[in-house]
């Protein structure tokens, strides 16, 4: 298998078009639904950044994913983490932060409140079966002297469950009490938020987002199919699980996708895979712009034969750069950016997120924490087949908002001791073909009634390399029998070379060897 795919995003949309009144969801105001619109560019943006940044100096495959770089992130934890933090921002750090998460034009920070609360009091309600928790919290350091403003306070509490809690960073305990929140608000799958190289005893403030996600599929795989396979033009592997279901599937001249929904349908994961030629940045390209309402009408039912890999993915990344690049650089810098926030001048000294996804045939388990650090200024078809065996895109997220949840990219295994093949032309393949037919006729000719063993391709190499001081007639004869017929010299020749030089790597636990020599009586005077 040879394809690159795009892996899922989990994504909150508003799918009002979506007339099916027994899967619950979220009700949106008109201003919430192009927040959710704005925010979900956002994540596009955002994961399109990541990309750039994970395959700067990488090898890149030919079909546009690199040697390494699967990753995972929640543009939706960072947009909550940060969306608290806006309420302690003013000026043109507000307007920044507004702009880059898609609450500017549609009430600011006010909006994105209210957007929040709703995710964080009802996302968890949709889908019994289906395990959604969001949390926040803020950790003080008392031994900074600063306090924390009082609207700012009032705010964290009534629209992000979040009490600030005061502490001395420089106790040695801090940021293991950090860490352990992390783990606990994700099932134990975020153990260590922050490192102990990461960790700043004299920051000012930590504020934290964890999310959790775990769903199983509404059609679930069996894992008695699932198989390892070549993955990425053959250059990786993937535990590739396998079912024919009927799933809502659309396509153009950039993508396939496919929906796969969780337990009653209220949270989807959405996978983008490139066709062959394609790039995951060219399907980055193609929905950008798009709303989620509208993509979401390309999609109808269709009986699909579906093949996706089963995977774990992790990842631990820094944010500063990449959110200041997306047009928020105030708030990486000293001033008077965050004077609600509290009683000194602080800026956004560290934030990062670490994110897991393991998907497998019973569904799939995700979650992420975001950490800001503040410091004080130091100044359709009917029918299809889906094949994700290249890199590909993947959102999760709740089908009635469309908000994306995680969006990331799956790039396959490192190869290991698994069946390699040789490739052959169309013609090499005639030639194998005509060959076997020689082989046959061997066995026949030379079979008695004893047991007995030959070795056809033996007879092969060493009459195909006499045959290259043949001619004529005697020329011929040798070439039919052994089955080449017409073919040329050079590409019995070409043919031989490729068995003699590749044969040999196939399997490390097989040994294959071919060889060949020739003796020439010196004694006699003869010359080649």
């Amino acid at each position: 298998m040879k394809r690159l795919f795009l892996l899922l995003t989990v994504m909150f949309a508003s799918l009002s078009t979506f007339a099916d009144e027994t899967i619950p969801g979220i009700e949106l105001t008109d201003s919430e639904r192009q927040l959710v619109q704005n925010n979900n560019q956002f994540a596009l943006s955002l994961f399109g950044k990541v990309r750039a940044t994970q395959t700067q100096g990488q090898e890149v495959s030919p079909t546009g994913g690199d040697l390494e770089g699967s990753f995972i992130l929640s543009p939706l934890s960072i947009t909550i983490d940060l969306g608290m933090l806006n309420n302690g921002a003013d000026g043109v750090t507000r307007d920044e932060i507004d702009a880059v998460l898609g609450s500017e034009g549609v009430g600011g920070a006010d909006a994105l409140n209210a957007f929040c609360r709703k995710l964080l009091t009802e996302s968890g309600n949709l889908d019994e079966t289906t395990h959604v928790a969001l949390a926040n919290n803020i950790y003080v350091n008392s031994a900074s002297g600063c306090q924390l403003l009082p609207a700012f306070v009032e705010t964290a509490q009534q629209y992000y469950d979040a009490t600030p809690e005061s502490r001395d960073f420089h106790d040695g305990m801090t940021r293991d009490v950090i860490n352990q929140w992390g783990s606990d608000h994700t099932e134990g799958m975020i153990e260590e938020a922050i490192s102990e190289d990461e960790f700043n005893p004299d920051a000012v403030s930590y504020l934290l987002n964890a999310l959790y996600f775990k769903g199983e599929w509404t059609h679930k795989f069996n894992a008695a199919e699932t198989r390892r396979c070549l993955f990425d033009d053959e250059r990786k592997e993937a535990q590739m699980m396998h079912q024919y279901s009927d799933f809502s599937y659309t396509e153009n001249k950039v993508y396939q996708s496919i929906i796969l929904p969780y337990g009653n349908k209220a949270y989807q994961m959405t996978v983008f895979l490139p066709w062959w030629g394609k790039t995951i940045d060219d399907v980055i390209a193609e929905l950008k712009g798009k709303s989620w309402d509208d993509l979401q009408q390309n999609y109808g039912s269709s009986h699909v034969y579906l093949f996706l890999p089963k995977f774990e993915t992790s990842t631990d990344m820094r944010l500063e750069d990449i959110m200041a690049s997306l047009g928020m650089p105030n708030a990486f810098e000293g001033g008077y950016g965050f004077n609600k926030f509290c009683n000194e001048n602080v800026f956004i000294g560290m934030m990062k997120q670490t994110a897991k996804i393991k998907l497998d045939e019973e569904g799939s388990e995700a979650s992420a924490v975001t950490v800001i650090e503040t410091r004080k200024d130091a100044s359709v078809p009917k029918y299809a087949e889906f094949v994700a065996d290249r890199p590909f895109l993947y959102m999760i997220s709740e089908r009635s908002t469309g908000a994306i949840f995680f969006i990331g990219q799956y790039m396959g295994e490192p190869r290991k001791n698994m069946r390699k093949d040789i490739s052959l032309t169309e013609e090499e393949k005639q030639l194998v073909a005509s060959n076997n037919g020689f082989a046959l006729n061997l066995f026949r000719k030379a079979r008695g009634e004893e047991s007995s063993i030959m070795s056809p391709l033996s007879i092969t190499y060493a009459l195909g390399m006499m045959n290259n001081g043949a001619a004529g007639q005697t020329q011929q004869e040798i070439n039919e029998v052994l089955g080449f017929g017409d073919a040329g010299a050079d590409a019995i020749n070409a043919f031989c070379r490729k068995l003699l030089t590749e044969a040999p790597t196939l399997d490390e636990t097989t040994a294959a060897e071919i060889a060949n020599t020739i003796f020439v009586n010196s004694g006699k005077g003869y010359h080649l």
